[in-house]
């Protein structure tokens, strides 16, 4: 089930405080027992029950019998919750519709005082453990279910995009709410969709970025045509939450795979051919 902004603006308090409970026990059990829920939110039982039924009919929980009796968020309720509190801190005022998905986010249109872009990071289940094991900022031991590390995704991006926003040409965060980061809206389009008239100035200008991001200590790490944007203007660049720093231990296997990955998209569309060693070199300045 999609995200529904009727179901967010409709949902009642006490559907919001059933959430956060189920959020909060999610840190205990794989399935938050009913018990649990009544216990922590001081609900009677029938209350408790009525509104896990309406969560459950907006698809924002779901109901397990198996390994035992429990309740746990998907992603649209934990989505909820973020959208929410942006909505209660006035960040946004209404949330527009999906205008892209990715393998582990997806990004919404959505006003706020002026237009915003939504990025909601959705680390896949099926993924997580793979991704739990590539990417240093995920817990290694407590329990963290895999709705909830979409959270760490999320606040490792927005802290390169709050780290780079005056040095490197990144969206603007707003602001951040669980998996949901909040960043200015770019008026332009992706490399990838892009008919360049003037690609060489536009790749001399990819690396410059990338030189200071590198200066910054930020290697994108997933740099790509399809996260670099023009806007007619200058260039832009997306998509940080797998950013490393130079000090890595895969940093330069990490750095050129990047510079490979962007050079190639050059050396394709446009017939623009550089030397790896000359472009690394200027990238990290040794």
């Amino acid at each position: 089930m999609d995200l529904s902004a009727e179901h967010i603006k409709n949902l009642h308090k006490y559907e919001i405080r059933v959430l956060q409970s189920i959020e909060y026990l999610m840190t205990r059990y794989s399935w938050v027992p009913k018990d649990e829920i009544i216990h922590n939110t001081r609900f009677s039982a029938g209350e408790t029950e009525f509104r896990l039924s309406k969560l459950m009919e907006k698809g924002m929980i779901k109901y397990s019998q198996v390994p035992y009796s429990g309740y746990t968020l998907v992603f649209n309720g934990y989505d909820t919750l973020a959208i929410s509190h942006l909505v209660k801190k006035g960040i946004i005022s209404s949330l527009g519709s999906c205008i892209g998905e990715g393998k582990e986010s997806r990004v919404y249109e959505a006003l706020g005082t002026g237009p915003v872009i939504l990025k909601l990071h959705r680390i896949g289940q099926r993924s997580f453990q793979t991704v739990r094991k590539g990417r240093s900022y995920l817990p290694e031991k407590q329990h963290c279910p895999w709705v909830i590390a979409s959270h760490f995704s999320a606040e490792q991006e927005y802290l390169a995009l709050c780290s780079l926003q005056n040095h490197v040409n990144v969206p603007i965060p707003l602001a951040m709410n669980r998996n949901v980061i909040a960043m200015t809206y770019i008026a332009g389009d992706k490399l990838s969709d892009c008919t360049l008239e003037n690609p060489q100035e536009i790749f001399e200008e990819v690396l410059s970025q990338m030189q200071e991001a590198y200066h910054r200590g930020y290697i994108h790490g997933d740099l790509s045509e399809y996260n670099v944007m023009y806007d007619g203007d200058k260039i832009w660049i997306i998509d940080w939450p797998q950013w490393i720093s130079p000090s890595h231990e895969n940093a330069g296997e990490i750095l050129d795979h990047d510079l490979q990955t962007i050079t190639k998209f050059f050396q394709r569309k446009y017939r623009i051919s550089s030397d790896k060693d000359e472009i690394r070199s200027r990238v990290t300045g040794c």
